[in-house]
């Protein structure tokens, strides 16, 4: 949760909490409007912050900390907890974290999408309603195609462009409707 999601939360105004914890307005503006980046800010600030808002400094600097891996390692991540869940299980689990929206509120759209048509695609296939609190983020699609590194690296060795489109000929529908290219997501070890 950002600093502004806080600050929301608690029902308090940037000035409030500037005059609370002795930090300039405008400093705090700045920390809000992503002008000036907390991690950056002294420590002094940060505890102030972190007083004045009753959470701890590493909750407050989380956010900035969040270390994002690759994509292919994330689609693994997902496809194993899914493995180690259920597909039930995952349905809930996802709905539940809701890191759906916290990926998307990151900017990391593909990990976002990615997960929202697994969420889809599990819930066709187990005959489930879709979760409507999505509804709007089935809207959005990436600008670009997602393949697996291992479609790009096949392609490239054999140099055949016909891969990357078998690949996609095969995708699962709730994968290729956000641009993302997926097959297979049971067969992990």
């Amino acid at each position: 949760m950002n600093i502004n999601e806080i600050i929301d939360q608690k029902r308090l105004s940037k000035y409030r909490v500037a005059k609370n914890s002795g930090i300039p307005y405008m400093t705090l503006n700045d920390i809000c409007s992503g002008r000036t980046r907390l991690d950056k800010c002294s420590a002094e600030t940060v505890y102030k912050l972190a007083h004045e808002l009753d959470i701890s400094m590493e909750e407050l600097l989380e956010p900035y900390f969040s270390l994002r891996p690759s994509f292919d390692l994330f689609k693994s991540n997902v496809c194993h907890r899914l493995k180690e869940l259920g597909d039930i299980g995952f349905l809930i689990d996802t709905i539940e974290n809701d890191d759906i929206s916290t990926y998307y509120k990151k900017e990391w759209y593909p990990e976002s999408l990615y997960l929202l048509a697994m969420l889809d695609y599990i819930s066709r296939i187990n005959g489930v309603p879709l979760c409507n609190t999505y509804n709007n983020l089935r809207k959005a699609r990436l600008k670009e195609t997602v393949f697996p590194s291992s479609v790009i690296a096949a392609s490239a060795v054999s140099k055949d462009k016909q891969i990357m489109e078998r690949a996609m000929a095969d995708s699962i529908p709730e994968f290729m409707r956000f641009n993302i290219v997926e097959s297979e997501i049971r067969n992990v070890t």
